[in-house]
């Protein structure tokens, strides 16, 4: 197959639409398909079969937005669109922002079938303009995305069942759909190495820095245990709150450590850490998560119903009220006591992200393409 990847959003690989625009990316080439990348990437300028568009200029206002999330929005450029739509096969879309609406017009023009993942919940958006607990304006977002992009698809890729629902509920979308996970990396399931001891219990949270994913949470239980000065946080990732949250694990005198790390040094620090815990109260899809467990980690995870995430806990002594830092800090002092429950809860945890292994998902990706494109072919 020749592929048209129409990326919205592509760079560094600190957010997970990224991650999974990457991985699918990888997996296609290997399996001998060729992929044209549509992207503001100007890192892959020159490479054979990517393509860089301009940036979206949105504003001062919305760019510093964006600039503070380390991505770039693409802007449509039609010529190049064109150009590659045109050689294509198949259009796979990532996101449902100008530069798929651009390249959704066209490719209905060429005739080419489309499919398109849904990856971006409307908090992620609503959560930077002060609207993040406004139904209303979540639910515009959500009906943005299907008048301007979905309703147009010939299939949607759902990475979870929960967001599907979501997505549902707002729009009574009817097109046909899969539901694949992005998939957790094989090298995530290799056997852990024993916890590290250096006088702290080390607890691991991943994710952005931002306010959807509320790690304030995790730093303010730990705070207020009778143990905090034996407990150690390590914050994953990166993101525009970096800042606020370093200054407030100063306040509250956590031993908090904030940092990117990439695939084989998130490895070791999973592998070598007392417990997960995950805070996110808006999420599609529990990868971090997922890989934590993996890793061979006990998770304890927000029980918001707006994140996919809570649907991994295994009982009560791992799911916590999302905006109840006491009632975190009831969760963690727990595992803290009991250490012989945690090689308990592990064998409850164990097969819990067997099905999501990365390559299995990638082929139900590559399946997909394959099954519209040929519906497509039938239909002519």
């Amino acid at each position: 197959m020749k592929i048209a990847l129409i990326c919205d959003v592509l760079g560094k690989p600190n957010n997970g639409t990224t991650l999974a625009t990457l991985n699918l990316m990888n997996y296609l080439k290997s399996q001998g398909h060729t992929v044209y990348v549509v992207s503001p990437d100007t890192s892959t300028e020159g490479k054979e079969n990517y393509f860089v568009v301009p940036t979206l200029n949105l504003g001062a206002l919305i760019n510093k937005v964006v600039a503070r999330n380390n991505v770039s929005l693409a802007k449509a450029d039609k010529r190049i669109l064109t150009s590659v739509i045109s050689k294509a096969d198949i259009v796979h879309l990532q996101l449902p922002f100008a530069l798929s609406k651009g390249a959704v017009k066209i490719a209905k023009n060429l005739g080419k079938p489309i499919t398109a993942s849904f990856h971006c919940q409307a908090e992620n958006f609503t959560a930077h303009i002060g609207a993040f607990n406004s139904r209303l304006i979540n639910h515009l977002v959500y009906k943005n995305f299907y008048n301007k992009v979905y309703r147009y698809v010939d299939a949607v890729h759902y990475p979870t069942e929960f967001i599907r629902q979501v997505f549902y509920k707002h729009t009574h979308i009817e097109k046909p759909y899969y539901v694949i996970s992005n998939g957790v990396n094989d090298d995530f399931f290799e056997k852990s190495q024993l916890p590290c001891k250096n006088g702290k219990f080390t607890i691991v949270c991943t994710g952005r820095y931002s306010k959807e994913k509320a790690q304030k949470v995790l730093i303010k239980a730990v705070a207020m245990s009778e143990y905090k000065d034996r407990i150690k946080i390590i914050l994953a990732g990166d993101g525009p709150m970096k800042n606020v949250l370093a200054r407030f694990a100063r306040k509250k005198c956590v031993d908090c450590e904030l940092r990117f790390f990439n695939r084989n040094e998130l490895i070791s620090v999973l592998h070598n850490a007392d417990l997960y815990v995950h805070t996110a109260i808006v999420e599609i899809e529990a990868i971090a998560c997922m890989e934590a467990i993996a890793s061979g980690l006990v998770a304890v995870i927000a029980d918001s119903e707006r994140s996919a995430t809570r649907l991994f806990s295994v009982d009560e002594r791992t799911s916590f009220k999302y905006n109840s830092p006491a009632d975190l800090c009831r969760k963690i002092e727990f595992f803290y006591e009991n250490p012989d429950y945690i090689t308990e809860y592990k064998d409850k945890f164990k097969n819990t992200s067997l099905p999501f292994r990365q390559e299995n998902c990638m082929r139900q990706m590559e399946q997909m393409l394959k099954d519209v494109l040929e519906k497509g072919q039938n239909e002519r």
